[in-house]
């Protein structure tokens, strides 16, 4: 994700308001991007899966071209919302397997590792995020950029134009509000 982030902000205004060619110049420079955010959801599938990452792009370039109307407010906003369709298109191919078993699970890993098998953990990090954007939508960009995109903490907050330390609160306080939610269950 190496391109100017004024550059992307700007590209994502003027397709907003309709201009083709930005459209057009905006998913060239992403493509790259979206190809490896791809790469890094499918790495965490299992081996047969019926699904290359190049599909998923294509799935998911649908999707977003499909928003243009939504009130993109920079970089890492559209990326982190890239990430998020990626992560629910996986899960949903996930449910439309006629073999596929959601099991109840007990306890939580102290990462929240995906494993192919746990599409159990996939389906309820899923509710957890869901609830959290509707109480707090900036920690939900926070877990998304962290740990679905495996920024580091200086990366997610430059995307967010935001202070290191106030990034890392925030990091802070979205895993605990995550934690506190999961003991519910």
């Amino acid at each position: 994700m190496a391109r100017d982030s004024a550059e992307i902000t700007q590209l994502l205004q003027a397709w907003r308001s309709g201009d083709r060619q930005a459209e057009n110049l905006l998913f060239e420079i992403v493509l790259p991007d979206l190809r490896r955010l791809a790469q890094h959801y499918m790495r965490g599938e299992r081996r047969d899966h019926s699904m290359e990452p190049t599909e998923l792009v294509d799935q998911i370039y649908f999707k977003l071209t499909g928003a243009r109307d939504r009130d993109w407010q920079n970089r890492g906003h559209f990326f982190a919302i890239a990430a998020r369709a990626m992560r629910r298109y996986l899960i949903d191919h996930a449910r439309a397997r006629p073999d596929v078993e959601c099991i109840p699970i007990a306890g939580i890993s102290e990462s929240f590792a995906i494993a192919p098998s746990r599409m159990d953990l996939a389906v309820e990090i899923e509710e957890h995020l869901e609830a959290m954007e509707k109480e707090n939508p900036a920690w939900c960009t926070i877990v998304e950029l962290k740990f679905f995109l495996g920024l580091t903490d200086d990366e997610a907050a430059g995307i967010l134009n935001m202070h290191v330390r106030k990034l890392q609160r925030e990091w802070f306080d979205a895993r605990r509000w995550l934690f506190e939610r999961h003991g519910r269950k």
